[in-house]
Parts: structure tokens; sequence; C-alpha cells
């Protein structure tokens, strides 16, 4: 029985974990599981931002094309306009689309 459970072993080397090697991780590189997700090192003005997309004509899970804009321009109360980003600034995304209301005329009132 003692042969048989060696003969049925696998035997790793972990000695050496070629993973592990020196470079940088991918904060440092600056990856994305989503290329449209990066925010770019220079500053960009709202309508530069507003032109981006995170998701572009790609079927999801119900086969439906969808296309997902990289910044939300939303409306300020001062009456500025301000870029979120779809992933960073998503709980303020969140907090504005609960800010909307329909009134009885299914309008939206902000």
């Amino acid at each position: 029985m003692t042969n048989n459970k060696q003969e049925n072993q696998i035997n790793q080397s972990v000695h050496e974990d070629s993973h592990s090697q020196e470079k940088p991780d991918v904060n440092e590189r600056n990856l994305t599981a989503n290329p449209g997700d990066a925010i770019a090192d220079r500053p960009q003005s709202v309508e530069e931002k507003a032109k981006q997309l995170a998701v572009d004509h790609v079927p999801d899970i119900t086969g439906d094309n969808i296309t997902v804009p990289t910044y939300f321009v939303v409306d300020e109360p001062n009456g500025e306009k301000k870029a979120l980003h779809h992933i960073k600034d998503a709980e303020e995304i969140s907090d504005v689309i609960r800010q909307a209301r329909l009134d009885e005329n299914g309008n939206r009132v902000w």
C-alpha cells in the first residue's frame, strides 16, 4: 500500500516561485481589467471625459449590446457640470441617482 501511494504522488518543486520576480505590481503598471476604466494621467476637461467609453457595444449577460461611459456627467447644485468616474465615483453616482424623482406626470424632478 505504501508503494501505491508513492506512485500516485505528484512531486512539485516549491523552492522557486517564477511569479516572485521583481516587477511592478498592477497599480504601478496602471493596469485595469478594462482599458476603458483607466483614469488619464493628465487633467482633462468635463467635455473630454464625457466622450470616453469604458465599454463600447459589447454583449452583456442577456446578449444585448451595451455601451458604458467611463464618466457620468452630472449637474451640481451650483450649475457646474461634474464628471464622475464609473468605478472610482460609483457611490456618488448612486447618490445622484437616488436624488432623481418622478412627478405625477412621469417627468424627472431633481
